[in-house]
């Protein structure tokens, strides 16, 4: 497990309690002994308004065909967990570098880090 892969995973709801099996993308490696990921939302469906920490993930582009995902889909950066490894149903596949790079990006911007 590495960062910038995919997985289908169990990802907690945000208003509710529960875990709903949905595909994540891979913001760290494994930390900690508990073998903890940080990973970021990944949605089939798409808002009336993308954000500025939205990533449109198309299978039908070339540079995201090693995504694996079946539909067009956004990359929420601004929906993270950190959820046990165990949670990691299946990998899916990984992003392009020019893709990671635009993660990287908007998670700086997002966290305020430059």
């Amino acid at each position: 497990m590495k960062r910038g892969e995919s997985y289908l995973a169990s990802f907690p709801f945000g208003d509710i309690p529960g875990m709903k099996l949905r595909p994540v993308l891979l913001l760290t490696g494994t930390i900690g002994p508990s073998s903890e990921v940080l990973v970021a939302y990944i949605s089939s469906v798409m808002p009336s308004h993308l954000l500025f920490s939205d990533i449109v993930l198309d299978p039908n582009v070339p540079v995201h065909h090693q995504t694996a995902l079946k539909t067009v889909s956004v990359l929420r950066l601004h929906k993270r967990a950190t959820i046990h490894a165990t949670s990691l149903r299946r990998y899916l596949g990984q992003i392009a570098v020019v893709t990671q790079e635009e993660v990287n990006a908007k998670l700086s911007a997002l966290l305020n880090l430059r």
